[in-house]
């Protein structure tokens, strides 16, 4: 099992936005079946304006499988695509973090 963390650095005052577009994206995914988003906000960090995204999955072809938009049909990704857009306006950079859950 893989644990994959997405962390977006937002411009100032623009991470209430974002939360929005990945509270979205993550009740979208749960519909198409997709794993479980947790989406958090930092409350002391390196840094102010954070948001992390967290979900798990059984192994990277799943994530990759995920990433490429499998299972989902046209609609779908219309939403997603809808709801996504313009997160770059939102964001000054990120990383994504993958780990190996050991227990």
């Amino acid at each position: 099992m893989l644990l994959i963390r997405e962390i977006m650095y937002c411009k100032p005052g623009k991470v209430r936005p974002l939360v929005e577009k990945f509270l979205a994206m993550a009740k979208l995914s749960a519909k198409v079946g997709m794993p479980k988003m947790r989406v958090m906000t930092d409350v002391c960090s390196d840094r102010y304006w954070m948001l992390v995204a967290e979900m798990e999955v059984a192994n990277m072809a799943e994530f990759e499988r995920m990433m490429q938009g499998g299972g989902q049909n046209s609609e779908d990704m219309k939403e997603f695509e809808s709801i996504m857009k313009g997160y770059h306006d939102l964001v000054d950079h990120g990383r994504r973090e993958i780990y190996k859950i050991e227990g």
